[in-house]
């Protein structure tokens, strides 16, 4: 098969895995050297200053001996197959990179005769690209669960990002979809890179040319929808692989439906806003200072439809608000729908100075359209704010979904004979527009932007 035919097949192949992120990398050039993964790391992702940079994202081979029912690459599905010796990755790695192409490499598999063997062929490309090529761009490879510690360990000591795949969030999913694998397989390689990090950190302490293990860290990813598993049992396993494992990010990837075995749902389309939501979430954990338990629980498992986690969780505790922009501490203004890490800063800082108003605060970053409902300046709301859940609600709401006009002079009865050109849905006779647990069924609510910050 020709090289270009392997890429087509591998690279497309590849598409399906998004943990492919590398901020952290602080790997220097060395004289001889080919590329450098110093001072902002280098992905196909955004990295941690903002940059977005490109790398090589394939697939080592996609024949694989597993037979997952939620995966394109399983064992007895019918698609062309293609594996990559080590030569010719690293062959395409340098002349890509050589060309500005790419910036770094993703390198992933499917499992080939069994977990070992794969690893080995992966050690051998990320040797051939460092030690022969002197290649010290950003590297990123999967560590194959099952396969021997030692062979994850040397491929530490030479990539810069490694990531275990869990793939369903339990024990039950993994049973019913993909029986080959188990989640004792994936978490022990997850505690053993973790441990290695660690022992790594004090090597560097005592000796500053200490070679680096993992250096931008660990990540995992997770499939959205494949399993009846609610959002709040997903989340509380992010969490606490965050805390346990230390990893720098969990990537949720909405389900596709590339199978119709019986377990897997029947759907359409890829649940991307509910992607969306988990990731909107997943900051909130990471800096935000937020639980998963205080996001959802049993009464409420599933993130909403239509509000964005944050906005969600303080109409729920509307007894927590108003917050006095001058006075209350950093960790509360952080959980205020609108007001973002950055702006909550800088309202510390600049009401050292003297008293804000409004004004001051959308000068700050302020979002004011989701903060004036929760903030207070001087004692005073903005403008007409009401601390009501119905108006707050339906104000949200109205904005998210971007109608013309929505709600500019608070909340009022929409009419089911709309000027021309409008696009309302109201509901007659009602003073709430949707319920506290909307689900959202009502047809025409549309225009939801999934890529709205959530701050």
């Amino acid at each position: 098969m020709e090289l270009i035919q392997k890429l087509n097949i591998l690279a497309d192949s590849a598409k399906y895995d998004v943990s492919c992120v590398s901020s952290g990398s602080t790997r220097n050039n060395t004289p001889g050297g080919l590329g450098t993964g110093f001072s902002g790391g280098i992905c196909h992702s955004f990295t941690a200053d903002g940059r977005c940079i490109s790398l090589l994202k394939i697939l080592l081979t996609n024949a694989c001996v597993y037979n997952c029912a939620y995966c394109v690459n399983r064992a007895t599905n019918d698609v062309p197959r293609a594996t990559f010796t080590p030569e010719e990755v690293v062959d395409l790695t340098i002349n890509f990179y050589r060309r500005n192409y790419i910036e770094g490499l993703f390198l992933s598999s499917a499992i080939l005769k069994n977990p070992d063997y794969t690893m080995e062929l992966l050690l051998k490309t990320v040797r051939l690209l460092r030690c022969e090529n002197k290649f010290n761009g950003y590297i990123h490879i999967k560590a194959i669960p099952g396969a021997d510690y030692k062979l994850i360990d040397e491929a530490g000591k030479l990539v810069d990002r490694m990531s275990v795949n869990i793939e369903l969030p339990t024990s039950a999913g993994l049973q019913l979809l993909a029986p080959q694998k188990n989640k004792e397989s994936i978490l022990g390689p997850m505690g053993y890179i973790k441990s290695r990090i660690e022992e790594n950190k004090e090597d560097i302490q005592k000796c500053r040319k200490a070679p680096y293990f993992v250096p931008a860290g660990q990540s995992t990813q997770l499939i959205v929808g494949a399993t009846p598993d609610n959002d709040i049992n997903i989340l509380k396993l992010s969490e606490g692989l965050y805390r346990r494992y230390g990893l720098k990010r969990v990537f949720y990837s909405a389900y596709v439906p590339v199978s119709n075995h019986p377990a897997l749902p029947s759907i359409k389309k890829p649940p991307l806003l509910r992607e969306h939501r988990l990731y909107q979430a997943d900051w909130l954990l990471r800096f935000y200072g937020f639980t998963a338990d205080e996001l959802l629980s049993q009464e409420h498992p599933n993130f909403n439809a239509v509000l964005d986690p944050k906005c969600d969780w303080a109409l729920r505790n509307l007894q927590l608000f108003p917050v006095e922009a001058n006075r209350d501490r950093y960790e509360m203004l952080l959980r205020v729908p609108g007001i973002g890490v950055k702006s909550a800063k800088r309202i510390i800082t600049a009401r050292r100075v003297g008293s804000l108003d409004f004004d001051d605060l959308k000068k700050l970053g302020v979002v004011l359209k989701r903060a004036q409902y929760f903030i207070t300046c001087k004692g005073k709301y903005y403008q007409r704010a009401e601390m009501k859940d119905t108006f707050i609600r339906a104000n949200l709401i109205a904005d998210g979904l971007k109608l013309p006009g929505a709600f500019d002079e608070g909340y009022r009865q929409l009419s089911l004979f709309s000027s021309a050109n409008e696009n309302w849905v109201g509901v007659a006779g009602s003073t709430e527009l949707i319920g506290a647990n909307e689900a959202v069924q009502v047809k025409g609510l549309i225009g939801i932007d999934p890529v709205k910050e959530i701050i």
